[in-house]
This record gives C-alpha cells, sequence and structure tokens, in this order.
C-alpha cells in the first residue's frame, strides 16, 4: 500500500495531550487489590476506584451548554494578516477555492466565446452608448449598456498598438438605470455629492461616462432582476423573504429552483449566477477589438462592490480595481444577491478583498458600515501590501461626511486611481464634465427589432439550473463514480470536502482529557464519565470511558472510540446494546464520544434557526456558520486527538446515524485512526429534504455526497456498514488508485 499523507499536517504527538485534568485521589475497590492497580486510558496510567452506583459521583466540568452563537451578516469580521507571504500563499489558495465554490464555479464553468448582439447607438459629447445582449448560458441573457470614447476624447488610452483599457462596472442595487428625480439631485448637490442636475441623476452612468471620455471601454450590465434583465423578477432575486413549498424536495432531485435544498445542496444560488453574469461579461468586453488585455478593471459600488471583490477572488487578468462601499469589517451584504451558502465562514469582505493584492486596489469609507475602515480594515491591508512590497498598491480615502455613496467625490477619486494605474497619462485632478441625462428609451436593450426573451420565472430557473448541474458533472466525470482518477479526484474533490468540511485534527497541545469518579456497571464493567476539551474552538465533548472487567490484556486491541449520536434519556446508559457489549468484550477499553448530549438550541432532528428569519435564504445561516455536521465532524476530531497514540492504535465505530459528521472525520484523522467502522445504512445527503435538517451540508451532492467522503479516507483502513455495495463507486476507485483495494471493505446490512 503506498504511502499517502493526510490532508491536514499534525504535529508530532506529545504526552501533553493526554494530562488528565482535575483527577481525584481514589480509594481501590477491594477487588483490584493486590491485582490490576492501574488501567491505561490512552498512554498514560489512571488510577481507577469503583463506587457503588448510589454513592455520589464526583461533579463533572460543565459540558457545552449549546453550540456557539450563529454568526450573522452584521456580526465583526476582521482580517488577521498571517505573519508570513507563505502563510499569506497558502490562506489565499484556501479563500479562492471557498469563494469558487460559494458561487458554484469549482469546477469553473465552461466560459466559450461570447456572441454578443450591439446595437442602437445613443451619442454623447465625448462618449457614445450602444445596448448589448448576449447569452451567459443558453437562454440565459445578459443586457447592459457600453460606452465607448468618441470626438476628443478618441486619442485618449491608446497604447502603442491602439487599444485602450477596459473597465468592467456592476453597478450595484438601484440598478444601472437609477434615477435621483430634482428634489434629490438639489440635496445632493447642497451637500457636495454630485455636481450637475443632469449628468449626476444617473450616477451609475455619470462614472462609465466619464471613464469612456477618459480613454476607456466601460461595460455596465444589468444585475439578475434589474433593468433589462427581466427573467427572473427583481422581487425574487433581491427582496426574498418567503419560502415556496415546492424548494422542500430531496436534496437530490433534479435541481429546478433557486434557493430549493437541490440547489444548496449543489451550491446553486442568486449570487453564483449573478457571479457568472459578471464573469462573462468580461469576458465579452476583453474579448473587444479595441480592448487592451493588459489594461482590464473592475469598479462598482455598493452591491457592486460585493461583485467586484468576488470577481477580483476569481478572474486573474484584472488588473486594477476599485471596490466600493463594501470591503468592510461590518456589515458584509444584506441582499440575497450578495450571499451564498460557505463564502464568509472565517473570513469576512476584507480579506476576501485583500485576494486582489499586490495588484492596485481602491475604495472609501463612508458613514455606513465602513465608517471604522480607516482604523479597522484598512491598516490590515496596507500591511499585507506593504509584505508584497507594494505599500502604494492599496488606498483607502476617508469619505465619512457622506453617507453611503459612489457619488462625485468618490468616482474623481476613482478616476485618479484609474488614470495612474491603467497608464492613461491625463492630468489630475480628473473632473467630470455635464451631459444630458440618458432617457429610459435610450437606456432600453430590448425594443420592437430586438425583443426581451419569452423564457421567465420558475421555467427559467428550471433551465438554468438544470444546465449549471449538467455541466458541473460533466466537468466532475474524472472526479467521481467509477472514472474517478487520483489526480481528478485530488485536485477538486478533497479541496472541495476540505472547505465544507475545514476543521483540521486540532493540535495535541490543546486538547485536554477530565474525569468523575468511576461507577460500576451491571454488567460488571467499570465507566467513569469525562469531558474533552477542544481549547483552540472552546468546545467541550462529554465522554464515557468502559473498561471490561473479563480477563485479558486489556490494551491488546486498543481503545476504541464509539460515536453516540441517539437521544435516549430513558436510561443512564443509552449506548449500551449487544453490540457494544461485544465491542466491549473484544477491545477491552471503549470510550464513547457522547454527540448526543450536546444540545443544539434546535428542534429534534434540525439545525438551528436560522439566524435572520425575515430573509428566506439558506445562505444567511451557511454563508457565516458551519452546519451542524461539520462542528460535530470537528467534535469527533478533537476525541480522536486526545487518545490517538495508546497501545494497539486508536479505532473509531460509528453505529447508525452518525455517517454525515463521522466520515469526514475518519477522512481528516487519516493514519491517526488504525481503522474506522462506520455504519451507514442507507443515509444519502441526496435524500434529506430541507437545509434544517441536522445532517444537512451545502454544496455535499454535487461533491459526490457519502461516496466521496469514504474515498477522501483513501488508502487507510474502512469498513462500511450499508445497504448496496455497488453504491461507492468512487471509494472503489480512489482506493484502487492509491493500491489499497485491500484496506476498504463492505459489510452489507440485510
Amino acid at each position: 500500500m503506498q504511502d499517502f499523507p493526510p490532508l491536514f499536517s499534525i504535529p508530532p504527538t506529545d504526552e501533553s495531550h493526554m494530562k488528565i485534568l482535575r483527577t481525584k485521589k481514589l480509594v481501590l475497590h477491594p477487588a483490584f487489590r493486590g491485582g490490576l492497580a492501574a488501567l491505561l486510558v490512552g498512554c498514560v496510567l489512571l488510577p481507577v476506584a469503583i463506587v457503588r452506583a448510589e454513592e455520589t459521583v464526583a461533579d463533572l466540568p460543565v459540558a457545552s451548554d449549546a453550540l456557539p452563537e450563529l454568526k450573522t451578516l452584521d456580526g465583526h469580521f476582521p482580517f488577521d494578516v498571517p505573519e508570513t507571504l507563505e502563510q499569506w500563499e497558502s490562506r489565499a489558495e484556501q479563500l479562492r477555492t471557498r469563494v469558487a465554490m460559494a458561487t458554484g464555479l469549482h469546477p469553473m464553468l465552461p466560459r466559450p466565446a461570447i456572441g454578443a448582439t450591439i446595437h442602437s447607438v445613443v451619442k454623447r459629447d465625448g462618449f457614445q452608448i450602444e445596448k448589448v445582449y448576449f447569452e451567459s448560458l443558453p437562454g440565459h441573457f445578459v443586457t447592459g449598456l457600453l460606452f465607448r470614447p468618441t470626438g476628443d476624447s478618441v486619442a485618449r488610452g491608446l497604447n502603442a498598438d491602439g487599444k485602450r483599457p477596459g473597465v468592467l462596472c456592476p453597478h450595484g442595487h438601484g440598478g444601472r438605470m437609477m434615477r435621483n428625480d430634482a428634489d434629490k439631485m438639489k440635496q445632493l448637490i447642497e451637500n457636495g455629492d454630485e455636481m450637475y442636475m443632469e449628468s449626476g441623476s444617473h450616477p451609475k452612468l455619470a462614472r462609465c461616462a466619464t471613464l469612456a471620455r477618459m480613454g476607456c471601454v466601460s461595460f455596465i450590465f444589468d444585475m439578475v432582476g434589474y433593468a433589462d434583465s427581466v427573467q427572473l423578477s427583481y422581487e425574487f432575486a433581491h427582496r426574498r423573504h418567503a419560502t415556496r413549498p415546492e424548494e422542500s424536495v430531496p436534496a437530490g432531485s433534479d435541481p429546478e429552483l433557486f434557493f430549493s435544498t437541490p440547489a444548496e445542496a449543489r451550491l446553486q444560488s442568486i449570487l453564483g449566477l449573478q457571479t457568472y453574469n459578471a464573469l462573462r461579461s468580461f469576458d465579452f468586453l476583453a474579448s473587444l477589438d479595441e480592448v487592451d488585455p493588459d489594461r482590464l478593471a473592475v469598479t462598482g459600488g455598493s452591491g457592486g462592490g460585493t461583485q467586484t471583490i468576488l470577481l477580483d477572488a476569481l478572474e486573474p487578468r484584472i488588473a486594477a480595481s476599485f471596490p466600493n462601499g463594501m470591503v468592510s469589517t461590518s456589515m458584509q451584504g444584506g441582499c440575497a444577491c450578495e450571499n451564498a451558502c460557505l463564502l464568509r465562514i472565517g473570513t469576512g469582505n476584507v480579506e476576501l478583498a485583500a485576494l486582489m493584492a499586490p495588484k492596485p486596489m481602491g475604495m472609501t469609507a463612508a458613514d455606513d458600515w465602513t465608517i471604522e475602515m480607516m482604523s479597522d480594515g484598512y491598516p490590515e491591508l496596507k500591511q499585507l501590501y506593504s509584505m508584497m512590497d507594494q505599500p502604494d498598491h492599496v488606498l483607502c480615502e476617508s469619505l465619512v461626511q457622506f453617507k453611503h455613496n459612489y457619488n462625485y467625490v468618490t468616482r474623481r477619486i476613482m478616476y485618479g486611481w484609474m488614470n495612474e494605474h491603467l497608464n492613461l497619462g491625463l492630468e489630475t485632478p480628473i473632473v467630470e464634465t455635464d451631459f444630458p441625462a440618458i432617457t429610459d428609451d435610450e437606456g432600453a436593450v430590448w425594443n420592437d427589432d430586438h425583443p426581451a426573451p419569452v423564457q421567465r420565472g420558475p421555467k427559467h430557473e428550471q433551465a438554468v439550473l438544470g444546465w449549471w448541474n449538467d455541466q458541473s458533472q460533466q466537468l466532475l466525470e474524472d472526479c467521481l463514480g467509477q472514472s474517478a482518477t487520483e489526480k481528478g479526484f485530488d485536485q477538486t474533490i478533497r479541496p472541495a470536502l476540505a472547505t465544507l468540511f475545514d476543521l483540521p485534527m486540532p493540535e495535541t497541545s490543546s486538547v485536554s482529557v477530565s474525569y468523575s469518579d468511576p461507577v460500576e456497571h451491571d454488567s460488571g464493567a467499570t465507566l467513569v464519565s469525562g469531558v474533552v476539551t477542544d481549547e483552540t474552538r472552546r468546545r467541550e465533548i462529554p465522554i464515557r470511558k468502559w473498561v471490561s472487567q473479563s480477563e485479558g490484556d486489556a490494551s491488546s486491541d486498543g481503545t476504541v472510540l464509539w460515536v453516540h449520536s441517539a437521544t435516549d434519556e430513558t436510561t443512564d446508559f443509552p449506548e449500551w446494546s449487544d453490540a457494544f457489549a461485544a465491542q466491549l468484550e473484544k477491545s477491552k477499553t471503549i470510550i464513547v464520544i457522547d454527540i448526543a448530549a450536546i444540545p443544539t438550541d434546535a428542534p429534534e432532528g434540525k439545525q438551528r434557526t436560522n439566524p435572520q428569519p425575515r430573509r428566506a435564504s439558506a445562505a444567511f445561516t451557511f454563508g457565516y456558520n458551519r452546519p451542524l455536521a461539520a462542528t460535530r465532524c470537528g467534535d469527533v476530531l478533537a476525541v480522536v486527538s486526545a487518545f490517538q497514540n495508546p497501545p494497539g492504535g486508536v479505532s473509531l465505530v460509528a453505529p447508525k446515524g452518525s455517517a454525515a459528521y463521522v466520515l469526514p472525520a475518519a477522512a481528516i484523522a487519516g493514519p491517526f485512526l488504525a481503522d474506522a467502522t462506520i455504519d451507514v445504512s442507507g443515509f444519502r445527503f441526496a435524500d434529506l429534504l430541507h437545509q434544517d435538517d441536522e445532517h444537512f451540508v451545502p454544496g455535499i451532492v454535487k461533491y459526490g455526497d457519502v461516496d466521496a467522503l469514504a474515498a477522501w479516507r483513501a488508502p487507510y483502513a474502512l469498513t462500511i456498514q450499508d445497504s448496496k455495495e455497488d453504491q461507492w463507486p468512487t471509494t472503489k476507485a480512489i482506493y484502487d488508485a492509491r493500491d489499497a483495494s485491500d484496506q476498504v471493505q463492505w459489510q452489507v446490512n440485510r
């Protein structure tokens, strides 16, 4: 069997992780005098006394009362800069995988040549506007306005090859055609936000026009549900507050609707569709003959700022960026189109924006959720850019005298930034000049000659998600199933699973064990209750240590970790069964991991309550918090770490009901488990009906369900108890590829 390293590196074993805290001074029962005076627990000797069941048992440390408080989009999301560039590069790779997965773009969907329709020129002094539409995917249209220099502007921005910069402009909420009325404009001009009644009334178009006058080609495209993006409604994509009954269908069903269980199980979201549209819009802009491929930039404000951050993370051709109004350690984006499962677990917008480093990135701080950026966020970005010897490539200007905006003052800063980093060579400061406002007809893409698409609503959702799912399956052909290869699995599936279950084995020095006084079970076995403390996660996992009194070497078969997941309040020993008794007779020592004893603050069989119920989307919970299965996986790993090196090794046994978190725990633990026996008994994530199910994990169906989790453990010993052996093709393929087919076996449950 070839040696295959575990996904996570583990520090060398030391004795500190086995330190027994708060152990009582015990008096030996007469039955032990002159005989066995100590029992092995892990790799240290623990004095054991037997007391009668009716006697008082010493108080245990208080176990975790509940899971940690759920984080919401209004929490605090600091950026902790790594100490070295090597650490940042590793972190950045993980973050890019997270962003790609969260947007449904790992692996990246096809991006063939764009076949755009460009029509109906609208002229203004120094620039012209053309209407654009194209299919980002079959049957789904992206619409927008293309701005090009004309007149005196034509000579600006050209390089030696006669090409000019291209700037993509995601517009943010309000839409590209958002128009301030006369009363609003008077107020904005008096306040210093804007300069001109006409051009300033369309602030999102004003920046495109000025960029064109500077010599750039700029393209502003519609977010889903805005202006000419009519196939999915604005209310559905951005102001969703109610769940549709048809969304609660098995996760393994064909993905029919956004926000449904099947869609979330495949990481298909409005944010993902919008991000893919943005990437295709970037492809369109970059494909234009007059655009310089080395001078491509992106700038958006508010929701467009969120899109800019994601584009910076996913598109390596971006040379300069200005994500405004959303780079913040505070509120992360309140719309369904700005949130997706997995996206901000353990991270936030400032760290995600840092993925642009060391390329130029500018922004401003305003009197909104970015107000603290000058002291919390920007210094950290400056620190990272300085580590990369590019301190001048990041900028945050304080404009806290203004409310949330992409106003004239902010735009002027952006123009200077683009002038410098796109090598336009213009005199600064660059000042906007007025132009007649764009009328609704002038801004409309669809007309009699170019009619809007007919397919809309739920039927369109089904078509989009069906195409998305088909493409993903084709891209994963060499990663999953009988045709899975070691290379395909390792390059795509392993990083994905490591992101879904992103808790590595705890360091041995951060895990400790404490025990109460022992009691005697009716079977004659000794029972000691205890707690494993994972200091890093601030978690306490209740355990029970059983030691058989039958004759034999208590350490001959090592220690068995037995996962107890079923709630049963009718007995003091809920794990006791014929199977358990037989295992104890065989192994002599069993550590029960009592997952069922840890409260979840949720109804039985459910996840915890969505922290923002006004917004009916799983993304508002699982975009910021690990699913319960991932947390429980971490609990199992903490216990494995605490008992990983006894004589004979540690074996993991998981009866029915715990496969969702024990399979990934066994994979992550790798060689620190001598073997793992897991009763799957027909469990599949694809059968779950709702995101509230306690076993639900976003994305897991896309990346191979339980079959891929079992394959993740290869090449280490694994026994799967299930109803059918032929439903594990990925596991078989990857164990074969690792030359470890003898290390996996199936016990078919009848």
